[in-house]
């Protein structure tokens, strides 16, 4: 399993470009912990870009991502990516063991946060943001109300990195395809 096979999987699934940059930027920073830890990067990758691939097919907590579990099977999805993929969500009760696991559920949340707060700065660019200005956000539910603050902190916890470190490098590793998601505004890359 190769991360092109993996983009068919995705492109069957997935219609809505920002559940798509969603699973980017958490496939982005799986890459960047994948490197940081000497781990299998390719894996680490496809593991970050699939971990919500059936979200619109099931759009719910009873649903997602257990019901994914038999497709991801069908494609020959190796055990390991398909446990973390059910692990990266708590309300199924599989609990987070590997590196890889524990990394997954720390990048998914944060990435949503990190998207929120760089949308809002007047550059519009992940270029320029910091987790200076993610923590000035961060005390404000109403903001970005969707990410779920307590589990981003656990998942910076379980994950072993103090969470302000985290989150700057979720920026460093969202950066890298910031174009893509187009969130590059008009700054340049940092080098």
């Amino acid at each position: 399993m190769n991360r092109q096979s993996v983009l068919g999987i995705v492109n069957k699934y997935v219609k809505n470009s920002n559940l798509i940059n969603h699973m980017l930027c958490v496939e982005a920073a799986m890459i960047f912990y994948a490197k940081k830890f000497n781990q299998d990067v390719e894996l680490w990758s496809i593991t970050g870009l699939l971990h919500d691939f059936d979200w619109e097919i099931h759009p719910s907590a009873d649903l997602h991502p257990m019901a994914g579990e038999l497709i991801l099977r069908e494609y020959g999805v190796p055990e390991e990516v398909i446990h973390a993929v059910l692990s990266h969500a708590r309300h199924t009760g599989i609990q987070r063991t590997t590196l890889m696991e524990k990394a997954l559920f720390a990048c998914d949340e944060v990435t949503g946060l990190v998207t929120a707060v760089a949308l809002v700065r007047p550059s519009r660019s992940l270029y320029d943001l910091t987790s200076k200005s993610v923590k000035k956000k961060w005390k404000d539910n109403s903001f970005a109300a969707g990410a779920n603050r307590e589990e981003i902190a656990l998942g910076a916890e379980e994950f072993g990195i103090e969470l302000w470190e985290h989150v700057d490098n979720v920026i460093i590793a969202m950066r890298t395809i910031a174009p893509q998601l187009d969130l590059a505004g008009n700054l340049q890359p940092i080098d």
